[in-house]
């Protein structure tokens, strides 16, 4: 009976050591996460990209606790076949948008946070003779207080497809402000502003314009949320006519988005 108890107390004792043990392991600094979403359309700054058609969209992520973060994500585009340039597209071939980033995010305070980094937007595809290459490379930085957000982008070179454009700009103005637990509205007000200039023609004369848009997402179980918006821009006669493809769309007119996404 003796040699029963000290032995169910030294497998007891086992026990809690082990479990102490594992309790006691740190949590990891790494965290993967990724991300994809159906949509009624992609539009990006307020300007079509898919002519108004469905976009697949999708990205993976890699953060550590330090703040360091990589990652790409990539979507369905035609913008590029469909653009005017003189009577050829710009693009024979190009369908996908590919964008790889990577930054550091740190806290300033309990609510205040900022976020620095470079995002290079790649285009596959193959270019009609001429045409300026339409990749582009940006550098950003960001800061959010509770729900309120503001991202300054500036382009590194060439703007996408627009010669000439080292110096350009975009400010990105958001308000997720959560209504419930599970919905939350969706404010954004944006800035597109070109620098530079083409045989004498100053690329801000037609590309810079504003948008802005409204919308509502619903957070679902298992990680999906499903959201509805409207986006629209504000241009002049000359750049509509830059924002309107080959097909006679015009790209920056108003815009109606539904979505379903999941992120694991």
């Amino acid at each position: 009976m003796q040699k029963t108890l000290i032995a169910a107390a030294l497998a007891s004792a086992l026990a809690v050591a082990a479990f102490s043990v594992h309790a006691e392991e740190p949590a990891s600094p790494h965290t993967f996460t990724g991300n994809v979403g159906l949509f009624s359309q992609y539009v990006f700054r307020g300007i079509s990209q898919t002519n108004e058609d469905i976009a697949l969209q999708g990205g993976f992520d890699y953060s550590h606790a330090s703040g360091f973060y990589i990652g790409t994500w990539a979507s369905n585009i035609s913008w590029l076949k469909d653009a005017p340039a003189g009577v050829d597209p710009a693009y024979s071939s190009s369908s996908m948008e590919i964008d790889v980033y990577g930054g550091y995010k740190f806290a300033v305070t309990e609510d205040i946070g900022m976020d620095v980094g470079i995002l290079q937007y790649i285009y596959p595809g193959d270019r009609n003779p001429g045409i300026t290459k339409a990749d582009t490379t940006e550098v950003y930085v960001a800061a959010s207080w509770k729900f309120l957000s503001a991202k300054y982008s500036y382009s590194l070179g060439d703007t996408f497809g627009v010669n000439n454009a080292d110096g350009t700009w975009y400010l990105d103005l958001q308000a997720n402000y959560p209504i419930t637990d599970a919905l939350t509205l969706n404010l954004h007000y944006g800035i597109q502003e070109f620098d530079g200039s083409n045989a004498g023609v100053k690329n801000d004369s037609f590309a810079s314009y504003e948008d802005w848009k409204i919308g509502l997402s619903y957070a679902l179980p298992q990680s999906f949320t499903v959201g509805a918006f409207y986006t629209d821009t504000s241009m002049n006669s000359t750049e509509k006519a830059f924002y309107t493809n080959l097909k006679g769309k015009y790209l920056g007119d108003d815009q109606y988005v539904v979505f379903v996404s999941k992120t694991f």
